[in-house]
């Protein structure tokens, strides 16, 4: 049999949670059609001697929605081997949406996950209305890897109520009429293939006038009376930010809002997921939302949380700002270039003047934690790695070690704030909980403060390869396999006869994460940051080598993801 791809003598990890065998992959078209042992020679064969031959990664939380338009390789998520990515999670899209409604949508956005509305509105061709012309107008746009999306519950709340979907607090509940029409909204979204429906009820989203975004105080009525839709269809996911944020104890707010997740459940019995991450300012609130939807799990009801392998937190480099900014001579250089900011580091009387305005930034540096590469990118947040700790250790100032940090790295150093998942065995619990999924990697959201899209090469190097928390084959199945079949995509995520060929070839030994980086590659110049990984040989999307060795190789093979067909009337 002759095939258009072999990938030969790789170590096979299939994305199940099988344990890993030695064989080849066989690939014809955009399937895979042999594991094992292939006989036939491939048009092109990749040899994976002493390499891991994963299922590439399913991203379940991303909010590239916008970037689509002018990236179609969707960095960073491509270069840590995502080869499908998610859109539409916390009730935030872009469709439906009538014609004099887009900027306001583009503006929700920007309020919402940080990106410029600006290049939303010139980077995106905004030919749809419906949720079904928004994925057709997808299939027409160069796609580098697999994408697909969830209808939101802003964009739907908003179209169907307008200004009335805008509160300030618990008040303005739809009409009858309102809720057939968001219920028609929705049909038509799943009817075209959305994955699903999102919501968000932090008090955290905000729209650019002060007001909550639509369907932050939606009563659970309406919530299940719009879920219902999807379990008339038999298929889709439900998505929440939930509203675990307040003032007081967190606890009750826990109880609340698990309670209409269990009320969704039981109603639509479609799958829940909701994101879930450790604060130390609300203690155990995450132990007791695992366990209510461990409860859930019980009763039948699939309640499943959703967290990230890392922290989540502010992002600091030279091109980006720093957090000595507000003092003196930093403050002259905020906003000015990455090699200007270096330029001024590099002049004697410059980093004098610098250093001294900022000598006694010492209250506070505990929280931030130098990530300089040396010997490679940590994320980990050791305390002995604070600017603090380091400038104690050393005998001099947070602001000395900093400006030491970005002269040995040709400005390339990099500061971590955590601010979600701040507590390493937190995380660890989080992770290895079975009710848990891999996601909340944000990926094209909060793009100049966050670079969280790397998290399945985190996962595997740190969790698995450092720490060995996880298995191989269980780190591979949390990033493949599980977040696939948990969106309904059976076919993606795994290594068999039959699934689409999303395939990555790694060199395990030399797998690693590269430095961020800040850019400004969005529309107008727009600014954000990005960063690479190592270790990646290949990436296959759909059958084709999207990216050989982190470089893309021309090849835009992605397609929509789309739900469907229905399973039940």
């Amino acid at each position: 049999m002759d095939l258009d791809l072999v990938i030969r003598n790789g170590t096979i990890v299939d994305g199940t949670g099988a344990p890993r065998i030695t064989g080849d992959i066989g690939i014809s078209g955009d399937r895979i059609v042999a594991v094992g042992e292939v006989d036939g020679h491939g048009t092109r064969e990749i040899d994976a001697t002493d390499r891991v031959v994963t299922p590439g990664f399913v991203d379940l939380h991303t909010h590239l929605d916008a970037q689509v338009g002018w990236d179609p390789m969707l960095t960073s998520s491509c270069w840590h081997g995502v080869t499908s990515v998610v859109m539409g999670n916390c009730g935030v899209t872009f469709a439906p949406v009538r014609p004099e409604d887009i900027e306001y949508l583009a503006e929700m956005m920007e309020s919402v996950e940080d990106i410029p509305a600006r290049s939303i509105l010139d980077g995106l061709p905004w030919s749809w209305q419906t949720y079904g012309e928004y994925l057709d107008a997808l299939e027409q746009l160069p796609k580098g890897v697999n994408m697909g999306g969830m209808v939101g519950h802003c964009a739907v709340r908003y179209h169907a109520m307008g200004d009335r979907s805008l509160t300030t607090e618990p008040t303005a509940p739809p009409t009858d009429q309102d809720l057939a029409n968001m219920r028609a909204l929705v049909d038509e979204a799943m009817a075209a293939g959305a994955l699903g429906f999102s919501t968000s009820r932090t008090l955290r989203h905000r729209v650019p006038d002060g007001r909550y975004v639509p369907g932050t105080w939606a009563e659970p009525d309406e919530l299940v009376a719009l879920t219902s839709v999807l379990g008339e269809r038999g298929r889709g996911i439900v998505e929440c930010s939930p509203r675990f944020d307040g003032e007081g104890p967190a606890e009750p707010r826990v109880e609340s809002e698990l309670a209409w997740m269990q009320a969704v459940a039981r109603a639509s019995g479609r799958p829940v997921t909701f994101n879930l991450s450790q604060t130390r300012d609300q203690g155990d609130h995450y132990r007791l939302a695992l366990q209510l939807a461990a409860d859930a799990q019980a009763e039948g009801l699939v309640i499943r949380p959703q967290t990230t392998g890392k922290s989540v937190g502010v992002v600091f480099t030279l091109g980006s700002g720093t957090p000595f900014d507000r003092f003196g001579a930093w403050e002259e250089l905020r906003g000015r270039p990455a090699g200007e900011k270096l330029a001024a580091l590099r002049n004697a009387d410059h980093r004098a003047r610098l250093l001294a305005d900022a000598a006694d930034a010492w209250p506070g540096m505990d929280a931030f934690f130098l990530v300089d590469g040396d010997p490679f990118v940590r994320l980990d947040n050791d305390p002995s790695n604070s600017l603090e700790a380091r400038a104690r250790a050393n005998g001099t100032t947070p602001v000395q070690v900093w400006v030491d940090a970005c002269l040995a790295t040709d400005g390339r150093a990099a500061l971590q704030w955590p601010l979600l998942n701040q507590d390493l065995d937190a995380i660890e619990e989080l992770i290895t909980n079975p009710t848990v999924v891999m996601g909340l990697a944000d990926a094209g959201a909060h793009v100049g403060q966050i670079i969280d899209a790397s998290q399945p090469t985190y996962l595997l190097t740190y969790w698995v390869r450092e720490r060995k928390v996880l298995s191989l084959e269980d780190g591979v199945h949390k990033l493949s396999g599980q977040t696939a079949a948990f969106v309904g995509l059976e076919d993606r995520g795994v290594l068999r006869p039959g699934a689409f060929a999303d395939v990555n070839v790694i060199d395990w030994d030399e797998l690693a994460l590269e430095l961020p980086e800040y850019v400004h590659d969005f529309p107008h110049g727009a600014g954000r940051l990005v960063q690479r990984s190592r270790g990646y040989d290949a990436t296959v999307v759909n059958g084709r080598v999207s990216l050989a060795h982190g470089a893309h190789t021309g090849a835009f093979a992605g397609t929509v993801l789309r739900s469907g067909p229905d399973v039940r009337s």
